[in-house]
């Protein structure tokens, strides 16, 4: 009888631990509200930093959603997500960026009906956003500087807090950033950028900001100018 209940606390604690690791909760950065977002499949998204504080920018929703999804840090974006030419038809003019939200893909119009197509990260329920913007600005390589609250929790970000984290391999923000302005040439806070989350392609994860493989952005950094019209649908 010892012997058998023995075993049984064994499995019982081994099942225990097997629950905790599956519920772990996953953290995301969104660079708008510049925290991180927590994913948790019981729980809604709690976020850190100046969004935990109620001080959202005001182009940003204030109702964040109440359910939050169930996200595997393995997933991998459908085959559908890769970059492909497409016949695109579209009266916009050749080399304007449109953003399909709903569907999860950016185009990029070029000649002759056609456009490359990349897979992308959207605003989750309740960020998403439509207009028509244009790239305001250009970084490549762009820096992330932790919030306060971050190195608090965090001390070992110290050091990016005067200078920034180089863009790169575990960058938030990823390789290139195109930065979205609205037509009066004001900074909108949303970008096009890189991601560290490549399973988060296909998804709507954000607080409004494009992502895309690191490998996408880089050619569409090389594509566009300042000034590229962007029309958010």
């Amino acid at each position: 009888m010892k012997l058998i209940s023995l075993h049984a606390a064994v499995l019982g604690i081994a099942v225990a631990l097997a629950a905790s690791a599956e519920a772990e909760p996953l953290r995301m950065f969104d660079p708008v509200t510049r925290s991180f977002v927590v994913y948790d499949l019981e729980v809604a998204p709690r976020q850190s930093g100046a969004a935990a504080r109620g001080t959202q920018q005001a182009a940003l929703p204030q109702n964040p959603p109440q359910l939050a999804p169930a996200i595997s840090r393995h997933r991998k974006p459908g085959p559908e997500f890769d970059r492909q030419i497409v016949a695109f038809d579209t009266a916009e003019e050749p080399g304007t960026v449109i953003i399909d939200t709903a569907q999860k893909f950016l185009f990029y119009v070029q000649e002759s009906g056609r456009a490359i197509r990349y897979g992308v990260g959207v605003g989750r329920e309740g960020f998403g956003w439509t207009g028509t913007v244009h790239v305001g600005s250009m970084q490549e390589a762009p820096k992330w500087f932790p919030p306060p609250e971050m190195v608090a929790r965090q001390p070992e970000l110290a050091k990016y807090v005067a200078d920034g984290m180089p863009g790169g391999e575990g960058n938030p923000l990823g390789v290139r950033a195109l930065y979205l302005h609205d037509d009066k040439g004001k900074d909108t806070l949303y970008r096009i950028h890189g991601t560290i989350e490549p399973w988060s392609i296909g998804l709507n994860v954000s607080s409004g900001c494009i992502r895309m493989l690191n490998e996408n952005v880089t050619e569409l950094y090389s594509l566009v100018t300042i000034g590229t019209k962007v029309v958010v649908l």
